[in-house]
């Protein structure tokens, strides 16, 4: 509906006269006190009398994600990343993943995304769910369902676990991050962080994250969400940008800082973890 309503604004010559008298009444004025020069003027009307090639690409390329007054922040248009489908591209500049030939490496929470180097998955949904975008990816490697909580395994009897983007949303962290240690002999943990879930508002997603989280050298924290955390943030336009098939300013800065947007520990026999609910209450700790 946007894009109608850009392209029937830019195809109509009415609409560029009308800015044109506008900015030249505004410029006008100006010079009269200022003495500004009449270049300035021409270069405000060469900016917004767009090209006729501009109109026909946007007539045919996806047009999703642009600032409401993209008629007058265009500069140029570049290739953008698109949907976030392959996080290990990220994961493997942050992280040295190594691994010995027959090792058994499983993937807790695969959902759309499996770990390359896993050689099970596990996933509790099975299904379509909120908890991703994409339908769950299953290929010749062994998929188990089953819930973090609960594995269905036997003592060690992997040499890695990787949960990545699924501490978030358990509903008791102490159980998880105890499952993860006894099935595992080491692994890795990812999580968004605060800034993340509140710049791309899944804040009010409902039955979604019920836990941010920090991690302090190898202390995992859990933080519930509090309640008049759960709210809308008013926009969306962080998130569009992020997936937007066009180059824009907050790709660079998220693709460029993922470790700002993410938490990533890479633990070997333990790790600690602390869980406090919404009330400041700390409600377990590995220390106990």
């Amino acid at each position: 509906m946007i894009k109608k309503y850009l392209i029937s604004l830019i195809n109509n010559k009415l609409f560029s006269r009308f800015f044109y008298k506008l900015f030249s009444f505004l410029f006008n004025n100006l010079n009269n006190h200022n003495k500004i020069s009449s270049h300035v003027l021409q270069k405000c009307r060469n900016d917004i009398d767009f090209s006729n090639s501009l109109f026909e690409q946007l007539k045919t390329d996806e047009l999703n994600v642009f600032h409401p007054q993209i008629p007058f922040l265009i500069l140029k248009k570049e290739k953008g990343y698109g949907k976030m489908i392959d996080r290990f591209s990220y994961q493997k500049k942050y992280n040295n993943f190594s691994f010995k030939p027959n090792e058994k490496v499983l993937d807790v929470g695969s959902g759309h995304d499996p770990f390359p180097y896993a050689t099970h998955l596990l996933d509790f949904f099975d299904k379509e769910t909120t908890h991703r975008y994409e339908p769950l990816h299953k290929d010749d490697r062994p998929f188990i369902k089953g819930n973090i909580e609960n594995m269905p395994f036997l003592d060690k009897e992997f040499d890695f676990a990787f949960c990545s983007h699924l501490l978030e949303h358990v509903d008791d962290p102490e159980r998880a991050c105890k499952e993860l240690m006894r099935i595992a002999k080491r692994g890795y943990i990812e999580t968004p962080t605060r800034t993340s879930d509140m710049m791309l508002n899944f804040t009010h997603l409902p039955n979604h994250h019920k836990w941010h989280i920090n991690i302090l050298n190898n202390t995992v924290i859990f933080m519930e969400w509090k309640d008049n955390e759960r709210r809308n943030m008013g926009t969306d336009y962080f998130f569009n940008q992020f997936h937007s098939t066009w180059k824009n300013p907050f790709q660079d800065v998220f693709y460029n800082n993922r470790d700002m947007f993410v938490n990533m520990l890479m633990w070997e026999h333990s790790f600690d973890y602390l869980v406090i609910d919404k009330n400041g209450k700390i409600m377990s700790n590995s220390q106990n």
